[in-house]
């Protein structure tokens, strides 16, 4: 049998701050922007930059964490993978857009925890008083909660190995 991969690895920064939404069943999906960069010298000694604009999707509690602490400008690593899909625009006409749905993300930056602090509050509360109940409904992190949370990749980690 034939095998086939389908991953991606960036390093960037966020273009626009993170869309949180929860679909009908209540499940988190967040969609943002994220650059990335390269850079070259050309035969003359000339630095060159060329950017590239990528659109990443997180579901459930990676799509809450990212969220509540990214905001534009912050550096982060992402790994997922590529999905095209298709849809009909306002106009009409067919589209098709090329998203990275991230499995895994590394916040890279120092920001401050102030910083993060105050764009969490703005977040918490421009989102809905309640998202709609279902088991993926939203649930907060916070060191006071039980020992263990569920990591990215569904295996247990205590909340001091939580990155933020």
């Amino acid at each position: 049998m034939a095998r086939s991969i389908n991953k991606v690895i960036l390093l960037g920064n966020l273009t626009r701050d993170p869309e949180l939404r929860y679909i009908s069943s209540g499940k988190p999906v967040c969609s943002f922007g994220l650059a990335t960069n390269r850079t070259w010298t050309t035969e003359t000694g000339e630095r060159k930059d060329e950017p590239e604009f990528h659109n990443l999707v997180a579901w459930g509690k990676l799509a809450e964490i990212v969220g509540q602490y990214l905001t534009k400008g912050r550096k982060i690593y992402v790994e997922g993978r590529l999905q095209t899909r298709s849809f009909a625009a306002k106009d009409g006409t067919q589209k098709t857009r090329t998203e990275i749905i991230i499995e895994d993300m590394v916040m890279l930056d120092g920001k401050g925890i102030g910083e993060k602090e105050r764009h969490a509050t703005e977040k918490t509360e421009a989102l809905p008083a309640s998202p709609p109940a279902s088991p993926e409904a939203r649930q907060d992190l916070t060191t006071d909660e039980a020992s263990t949370q569920t990591g990215f990749s569904g295996e247990e980690l205590s909340p001091d190995e939580i990155p933020f």
